[in-house]
């Protein structure tokens, strides 16, 4: 387990810094950016004055030293557009987004994985076609859409939750529900694909043979081999949400750091541009590799892989 934690973690490493190299480079490819920091009326005098003052004039490779240990250090320079630090500019937006894709990962998996264990168990019942629909109407649902009917019902007509802002618990809600929402369909469908396969193999059967109960035979053994694909899935839908969750934040006016990100390219606040990529970047990294060590511990045979 050693060796294979090990290696993950140094595959890890080398994409985080691929990831490094591209969001330095979105800086230089967009354009000049001592002409971005000064604005459309400005003398060459001033560019050149900017650029000797944030050291556009230096060879790439150091410029992308310094970036990269700076930001090491949590220091990601400046807000173009909002004047501050991009670091403390993104930690105030970042709790916003973290509570809200956990608690949409948690809702998912609540609904989906109990759903998909259901259908496969009950093909072709009243169950599994509840379930079918729900994965159907899921992925044809336009998020901003079902956020909008949920505003209304809940907020407007019924008057039961706040339909913007992020002050209570209950202000995430309907958003948790709608980013969620969007996740099931492929948590439930790879749940009930997995658990089907599982059910019909020999090692089940021979479960049952020994007189293990039905309870038993359906967590320990099928559940535990069905959930190891829809685990993997489980970190890639949550970094996923981390980084495109600008839909729902516009919706619910939830100022996170997705709502950021929006904000950021609309300005072309290129400093922001890049450490949110960044961060978004290295928390999707970071949910592969925990994914990768729990499927490693449900399933030994993928350490030898």
């Amino acid at each position: 387990m050693l060796a294979f934690t090990l290696k993950r973690l140094g595959l890890a490493v080398l994409v985080t810094l691929t990831v490094s190299v591209i969001s330095f480079s979105l800086l230089h490819l967009s354009g000049n950016p001592a002409a971005a920091l000064a604005g459309e009326n400005a003398t060459p005098a001033d560019l050149e004055a900017i650029t000797r003052q944030y050291g556009f004039d230096r060879p790439l490779p150091v410029q992308y030293a310094d970036w990269l240990w700076n930001a090491l250090h949590g220091d990601f320079g400046q807000s173009y557009y909002f004047k501050l630090p991009v670091s403390s500019l993104i930690a105030d937006r970042l709790s916003v987004t973290m509570t809200l894709g956990v608690c949409a990962i948690c809702f998912a998996l609540f609904t989906a994985v109990p759903l998909g264990v259901a259908a496969a168990v009950r093909p072709n019942s009243i169950i599994d076609r509840t379930a079918l629909f729900l994965s159907v109407a899921g992925q044809a649902m336009p998020s901003f859409w079902f956020g909008l009917v949920l505003i209304v019902l809940f907020s407007i007509k019924m008057r039961l939750l706040p339909p913007s802002g992020s002050a209570s618990w209950q202000h995430f809600i309907m958003p948790t529900i709608v980013l969620g929402y969007y996740a099931m369909p492929a948590i439930m469908r790879l749940t009930r694909a997995g658990m089907m396969e599982v059910l019909n193999a020999d090692y089940i059967r021979t479960a049952h043979a020994k007189g293990a109960g039905a309870g038993r035979v359906l967590f320990k053994h099928a559940l535990r081999n069905a959930i190891v694909p829809v685990v993997s899935l489980a970190a890639v839908q949550m970094g996923f949400m981390l980084g495109g969750s600008i839909v729902v934040e516009a919706i619910f006016a939830l100022h996170g750091a997705g709502y950021l990100a929006w904000e950021s390219i609309s300005r072309h606040d290129l400093p922001t541009v890049q450490a949110l990529i960044l961060i978004f970047s290295c928390f999707y990294i970071v949910f592969t590799f925990l994914s990768d060590l729990a499927n490693a511990w449900l399933d030994p045979r993928i350490r030898v892989g």
